[in-house]
């Protein structure tokens, strides 16, 4: 390797270099030993094979072979919805990469395996007579050393020859070889190592009760040292839990039941073991190397932090926590999903990253506080008074859904087969204005509206019946009555509906658009009989589970499910130009900016803030709605959650109803609402693109919030649908998070011994 040591430093160091190495010329096998009809299927005639960083995601590098066409090709392929351009293999040990002999003697190769395909079927790369044996060589190198970086998580600079023998392929063992490991819990010691600054007011030792014996047929996943702290509601911080140093790792099930446990562990004792799932709220911060996170334990929610000594520590749990918790979800090993998903999802942390279009505007008045440092509490005059509308309540069953008005300026909200109307009175206020009692059909058959959109000016409303769900419903506001049922299909339900385009409500446009669980189509209301347009219909065979529908001012689509996925559409009728990979949680609603530059997605314990911006490529500066990202440049998605400190002084789970963006012809977004059991919670939009994710404000109310959004063209004022109650609230009337502003009876968190002795 020493002959290419100056090489290395030019194409390896340099870190904004986007590819390492490139063979121009060569040609893709697939082999399938053993298969008579197709042993040997060439996928590309003529290919490069490029090595390439992963954009964002330290040590890992992807193998890239991209088609070449011949002349006249490309134009031929431009207007497809699907091109096969290039594939796409996230460079590990697993891919068993080797360089063999083609069939002619001369042509030299690399092979690896097709980790989607059985278990001995190959890729392999066959080169052509200009590519001459340094370069063959220099690639190989590449590949061991981008091995290297993956597995130990740490540079390759400073490695010799014999630190990459490790990775040359060899003859496989017999069977009876073990699962391999998420991520090696082994290697070299980091390079580098700082002491850790503590985040604690005081140093406590903990005496905790020991934890139940370890489950039994468990392996490590992975083991780092790290520093272990709990926050301590007396003294409204974290505390150390431990003096020193202890191991924390993650533990996995041998009994291929996808269980995995975090652990804090001494050379004496186990201090905590917590289950690994989806309600962990687990928080990173690369500026203190920390990860926090929540585990409800003797009747009270706590929140216990690791830090760790090293970017490599962190960075190697933070992987191996990602993939823990993604099979948790999906009870599926995590090498089976294709490498770009892998990296998608590794990227889908909740970390303070700046977004690639954050401006530089001044720095923010509040003083910037330690990652894992209590929140200060608000001064006297930072307390406005609020003044909260009391409105009559309607009578029976409680409130369900809310939804505003666009040009009446009114909110509905649904109650029962009630719907209260209420009016703007400004001043932050509503009042309540009328009742539409006992909704019915036009047959005189009442039912409880299961889903409500205005409609036509808000002059209308669109209703959805649990017992009639392939119709809807024609309400007229001003008689307060159903005028209409549009029968849409015969066999397919609509279980989701959304306006033609984000803004269609404010004008006399008819059609609307819908889904079925795996279905989406045009309905138009002004045709006879059955109401969907066929030629606007696009059915899965797969069962997609969609949950959720948005559109943008021009129409354009994003469709969110069940399964976690979602997918952006040019328009209805057609494949879908984006999908991207499901993180595991179910979504339970989607909205997207009025441009579609920017989509939110909310489950259950966090929101998805993605970008879809395509940032490189053939179609750099398109949106994900009009092309397919690349594969090796899907959007970095982030979570927006709750801190985990502050979780435990709400001492509830966490429940967010679907978040919305403020909204308003000619109205930047810059705001994002939701709500959480009895809080309204409001994130600053240019504060989280500048990755300030935690940067959200909040109200807690004596009623459980049903729904929340901001009043249409104002990005001030919030509508609050409380259980039993109708609101208005002024953004800046929610406050810091904070002890005082979040925290009821800490039942349970008191007593420290019992919060770190947790176990699974």
């Amino acid at each position: 390797m020493n002959i290419f040591r100056s090489l290395l430093a030019k194409v390896w160091q340099d870190p904004n270099a986007a590819e390492v190495v490139k063979i121009e010329s060569g040609q893709l096998y697939l082999v399938r030993p053993g298969n008579i009809r197709s042993s040997r299927e060439c996928i590309y005639n003529e290919a490069i094979a490029t090595i390439r960083r992963v954009p964002s995601i330290d040590h890992n590098f992807q193998l890239v072979i991209t088609r070449v066409y011949e002349e006249g090709d490309q134009e031929l392929l431009e207007d497809e919805d699907e091109t096969d351009e290039e594939r796409v293999f996230l460079i590990s040990e697993e891919l068993e990469f080797r360089p063999g002999v083609g069939e002619a003697d001369s042509q030299a190769t690399f092979v690896w395996r097709d980790l989607d395909g059985d278990v001995d079927e190959l890729y392999e790369f066959v080169m052509t007579e200009e590519t001459n044996g340094p370069t063959r060589a220099f690639f190989e190198t590449c590949m061991y050393r981008a091995m290297y970086e993956r597995k130990y998580r740490m540079s390759a600079d400073n490695i010799g020859d014999q630190d990459l023998s490790e990775f040359t392929w060899k003859l496989p063992a017999p069977e009876g070889a073990g699962k391999v490991p998420l991520v090696a819990s082994e290697g070299p010691s980091p390079a580098r190592s700082r002491e850790p600054s503590s985040p604690s007011r005081k140093v406590t030792k903990f005496s905790p009760k020991k934890v139940k014996a370890m489950p039994a047929n468990t392996a490590t996943v992975v083991g780092e040292d790290a520093q272990f702290f709990v926050w301590d509601v007396e003294v409204d911080g974290f505390v150390s839990a431990h003096d020193g140093l202890l191991r924390a790792k993650i533990l996995e099930s041998t009994s291929n039941d996808y269980n995995y446990w975090i652990v804090a562990t001494d050379e004496e004792e186990d201090l905590i073991m917590h289950k690994i799932a989806a309600d962990m709220n687990p928080r990173w911060s690369p500026k203190t190397q920390s990860l926090t996170w929540n585990f409800y334990v003797d009747g009270a929610y706590g929140s216990w932090a690791f830090q760790f000594n090293s970017t490599d520590a962190y960075e190697n749990f933070k992987v191996a926590f990602a993939r823990a918790a993604w099979e948790t979800l999906h009870h599926t090993p995590f090498n089976k999903i294709k490498p770009d998903e892998q990296a998608y999802v590794i990227s889908a942390t909740n970390e303070d990253v700046e977004m690639r279009d954050a401006q530089n505007e001044e720095e923010d008045e509040e003083e910037v506080v330690s990652e894992l440092d209590p929140d200060e509490e608000p001064s006297e005059d930072e307390e406005d008074e609020e003044e909260d509308a009391v409105s009559p309540q309607l009578q029976g069953e409680r409130n369900s859904q809310l939804t505003i008005g666009y040009k009446g300026d009114r909110s509905y909200v649904v109650r029962g087969n009630n719907i209260g109307v209420f009016s703007h009175a400004g001043h932050n206020q509503v009042k309540y204005y009328a009742t539409i009692s006992k909704i019915s059909t036009p047959k005189g058959r009442e039912f409880k509206p299961r889903e409500v959109m205005l409609h036509d000016q808000d002059t209308k409303m669109v209703l959805m019946n649990p017992s009639e769900p392939r119709s809807l419903y024609n309400m007229d506001i001003e008689r307060g009555k159903v005028v209409e049922e549009w029968k849409v299909h015969e066999d397919v339900t609509v279980d989701h509906i959304a306006p033609d385009n984000k803004f269609a409500q404010m004008t006399p446009e008819q059609t609307l658009v819908g889904a079925s669980h795996n279905a989406l189509f045009r309905i138009d209301p002004r045709i006879s009989g059955l109401k969907m347009v066929d030629s606007q219909y696009k059915q899965y065979v797969s069962k997609n589970r969609f949950s959720g529908l948005a559109t943008t001012s021009s129409g354009k689509l994003a469709v969110a499910s069940a399964k976690g996925d979602i997918r952006l559409f040019d328009s209805i009728g057609k494949n879908a130009k984006t999908a991207l990979p499901p993180l595991g949680d179910p979504i339970i609603g989607i909205d997207v900016t009025a441009d579609g530059r920017w989509i939110v997605a909310t489950t259950k314990a966090y929101l998805l803030l993605i970008d879809t911006l395509i940032g490189e490529g053939r179609y750099a500066g398109s949106l994900g709605f009009d092309r397919s990202f690349p594969a090796n440049a899907k959007p970095m998605p982030r979570r927006l959650q709750l801190r985990a400190e502050h979780v435990a002084y709400m001492n509830q789970e966490i429940n967010f109803s679907p978040a919305r963006f403020n909204q308003g012809e000619g109205q930047v977004e810059n705001a994002i609402v939701t709500s959480t059991g009895q809080y309204v919670i409001a994130w600053d939009f240019a504060k989280v693109k500048k990755g300030q994710l935690d940067k959200y404000e909040i109200k807690k109310y004596e009623d459980n919030v049903v729904q929340d959004n901001f009043k249409f063209g104002d990005d001030k004022e919030i509508i609050v649908a409380l259980e039993n109650n109708v609101l208005a609230i002024n953004k800046k009337n929610l406050k810091r998070p904070t002890r005082a502003s979040l925290a009821g009876p800490m039942i349970g968190l008191h007593n420290r011994s019992s919060i770190v002795n947790s176990p699974y």
